[in-house]
């Protein structure tokens, strides 16, 4: 890992392990906490939600770090722009998760203000101006462009919230798709994209350290749009800006785990005439917490999918020994579904 981005990574995780205990005893103390009772909340007593407060200052911190230290001039100035979209753009999703966590917006509120903000993304550059089209290879998609980068950004944003249902699922989740993003954005010669990834992977796996079934504290909203959003942005400033067909089909298949869940879980919704915005127990590890699995064995099980999709990523971006981290994860994937298998099937 270059300097630049070790420093990225070890910033974001020393910050959010030092501010987590912070943010979680200032909550604590007013009362900013989340009652269990209903039916789709899992946990048995008050919690916190706002552990994404500090993984969004644990992020915020590296990349301030790095631009200080000069990281960020090694860049062209579009792809400084892109960085800074993305920053700023999380930021503001960020805002609109933590809004819903402290005062609960409606769906169709922040529905709008999700595609306001993704659609200032796409102005300064954070936009999807290719798609891989089957027999045809890359297609320039014109004016298409802005609703699909929002699509993208929006859609991506709340799938990651969406699978936030289990102690470290989403930060777990988007810490394994980080660090995929990052290894690849670097072979791909994406500096800029990499640093963000780093300073994600970076809060997402330091954020386990008090996440993690018994979780001590949630991320919220605040933290899964913060985490979904970014994810996305450098998927598109990452790998898409790299305009090969290889690369397009990157981050749909790095974030195939949350991309197929939620997609899933809404044509469900729709085929039984209920709102795609309605929350459910219908989502994969629901359907694996009915199935007899404990918690940390089905977050196990996930997280092993989403690191053999992402080995599948480096192994089809042509990445040196890709096919051998590819088979590793398998094998990986393999023994946890067949542990996960035998305790849904034993007496």
């Amino acid at each position: 890992m270059p300097p630049f981005h070790l420093v990225a990574f070890m910033t974001a995780m020393a910050v959010v392990v030092l501010t987590t205990p912070i943010v979680n005893a200032v909550a604590r103390h007013y009362g900013i906490v989340d009652l269990p009772g209903d039916p789709r909340k899992l946990h048995q007593r008050p919690m916190v939600r706002l552990g994404g407060v500090s993984i969004f200052l644990s992020c915020l911190a590296a990349l301030l770090l790095v631009w200080v230290l000069g990281g960020f001039g090694v860049m062209s100035q579009p792809n400084e722009y892109e960085i800074w979209g993305v920053t700023i753009g999380g930021l503001l999703f960020f805002l609109i998760g933590l809004a819903d966590d402290l005062i609960s917006l409606s769906a169709f509120t922040r529905l709008v203000l999700e595609c306001g903000v993704a659609a200032m993304a796409w102005a300064v550059g954070v936009r999807i101006d290719f798609l891989t089209v089957p027999f045809m290879g890359l297609v320039q998609i014109g004016w298409l462009s802005l609703p699909v980068t929002v699509l993208w950004l929006v859609g991506i944003t709340n799938a990651i919230n969406m699978i936030d249902g289990l102690d470290g699922l989403a930060a777990g989740v988007s810490g394994i798709a980080a660090v995929v993003m990052l290894v690849v954005s670097l072979f791909m010669d994406q500096p800029g994209a990499a640093l963000i990834a780093a300073a994600l992977a970076g809060g997402c796996l330091g954020f386990l350290r008090y996440n993690f079934s018994p979780a001590k504290i949630f991320m919220g909203d605040g933290g899964a749009y913060y985490l979904g959003f970014t994810l996305a942005g450098v998927g598109v400033i990452g790998l898409v800006k790299a305009v090969t067909t290889v690369a397009v089909l990157l981050p749909y298949l790095i974030l195939a785990v949350p991309i197929l869940d939620v997609a899933t879980v809404i044509v469900d919704r729709l085929r039984r005439g209920k709102s795609p915005f309605k929350a459910d127990n219908r989502h994969l590890h629901h359907r694996l917490l009915q199935a007899g699995l404990s918690h940390r064995l089905i977050v196990l099980l996930i997280y092993a999918l989403t690191l053999w999709v992402g080995s599948l990523a480096l192994a089809i971006s042509y990445f040196p020994a890709g096919g051998t981290y590819a088979a590793v994860a398998t094998l990986l994937l393999g023994y946890i579904a067949w542990e996960a298998w035998k305790k849904a099937h034993s007496p």
